[in-house]
């Protein structure tokens, strides 16, 4: 897990991290924060062991850690949070010792977790993930969430 701690560390995921806080601090939806990117790696590697999906967790929790720290792009720019969440994890994965497969594998599953179709196993279990680390059927702005109905999380699944 040594890589996982060098992509916590990384001084652009930091920076990248404190900014998005800084851009949502007045946000009343889902915040992309340390604890929400935790929450998806988690929820991932449960959904891998108990599918026995052939995923190793480092890359499970590279690929959630990375997934949505474009946001802050998305906010100051209209830049799709995916494409830029992909480029700045393309950086931090070099200097984390990530080999250039992996690389691919993560930043495919990165690009591609908010489309309907997700090309690759990785993704899939990242854009469910996603979702269901969601508390929305306890959000207080529930009604005002752009999110589409079928995409909601509305209740805890065991």
């Amino acid at each position: 897990m040594n890589r996982i701690n060098c992509i916590i560390k990384h001084t652009l995921f930091q920076s990248t991290l404190t900014e998005i806080e800084l851009l949502e601090q007045d946000r009343v939806f889902c915040l992309h924060d340390l604890e929400h990117y935790l929450s998806v790696a988690r929820i991932m590697y449960i959904l891998t062991l108990e599918r026995g999906l052939n995923l190793q967790k480092d890359i499970i929790y590279a690929t959630a850690l990375l997934h949505d720290i474009g946001r802050a792009a998305q906010y100051k720019s209209s830049t799709p949070h995916a494409l830029e969440s992909a480029t700045l994890a393309q950086s931090i994965l070099k200097d984390c010792s990530y080999t250039s497969n992996e690389i691919d594998a993560i930043l495919q599953a990165i690009l591609s977790h908010n489309k309907k179709e997700q090309l690759s196993v990785l993704a899939s279990v990242l854009e469910e993930a996603d979702t269901l680390s969601r508390n929305c059927y306890h959000c207080k702005a529930y009604n005002e969430c752009y999110w589409a109905e079928e995409r909601k999380n509305k209740g805890v699944i065991v």
